[in-house]
């Protein structure tokens, strides 16, 4: 990563805060106080036990939940301030791949029309257009998906299949920013190194920026730039991965 490009973060988290309320007089305090940055072209990784945070974090960072307190900005606005337009550009620039591939995907859609819904909510392509279906089908097999699976429904495929269209529908409209939730743990060893390769590649052929939440310390490792250990909604430790 080049100097000119630290100066500039991405994404800028600052002081915050999501709380729930489990009762009356009970409050959970799933992130609080949270400030880091991601800089343009960097993974960060958030390790830690199950509770600790992390998937709230990534939620919150892309407005999945609205904060209790503290702000998050991408290139320099802040994202609960955005107006329409705002809104809309931001939605496209940053994408989430869910935990979970059985509960995340439309069972009523195809592949080709869950990778292709946010094509065209954006207006990249018309609908009907030939050239949408050869670019989903590109994708497609990008992330280990053959072309003729494209007419098929999520019933139709393992579990790593399913989060193989998660990560090609996230994926698909090229963002700039994506935040991974455990986004190989659903998948054998050899397919984990297939798509964590892929999104390295893809990380550095476009300057995406990666948050990265996983249990697997080996995979945090090898994709990651820094690492951020978690611990009660705290990050108790940021670090270079060499470092960690």
């Amino acid at each position: 990563m080049e100097n000119t490009e630290k100066k500039q973060p991405l994404v800028q988290v600052k002081n915050l805060c999501k709380y729930f309320e489990i009762s009356r007089k009970e409050t959970l305090k799933a992130v609080d106080d949270l400030t880091f940055d991601i800089y343009k072209g960097e993974t960060v990784s958030l390790v830690g036990e199950s509770g600790c945070g992390k998937s709230t974090t990534g939620r919150t960072m892309i407005k999945l939940y609205n904060p209790t307190s503290g702000n998050v900005y991408y290139d320099g606005k802040d994202i609960f301030k955005y107006n329409h337009a705002e809104q809309k550009e931001f939605c496209k620039k940053v994408q989430m791949i869910f935990q979970n591939p059985y509960s995340s995907l439309n069972p009523r859609m195809t592949v080709g029309q869950i990778i292709g819904e946010g094509l065209l909510a954006h207006g990249i392509f018309k609908k009907n257009d030939e050239k949408m279906q050869a670019y989903v089908m590109e994708v497609m097999e990008k992330c280990g998906l053959a072309p003729y699976m494209i007419h098929r429904y999520p019933h139709q495929f393992s579990g790593g299949q399913r989060q193989r269209i998660g990560i090609a529908r996230a994926l698909a409209l090229k963002p700039r920013f994506v935040v991974c939730d455990e986004a190989v743990s659903a998948l054998d060893v050899s397919i984990q190194s297939q798509i964590v390769n892929l999104l390295k590649d893809l990380g550095s052929e476009d300057n995406l920026a990666y948050l990265f939440i996983s249990h697997g310390l080996s995979v945090v490792k090898y994709i990651s730039d820094r690492i951020g250990v978690m611990y009660l909604g705290n990050i108790v430790e940021l670090a270079e991965s060499q470092e960690m």
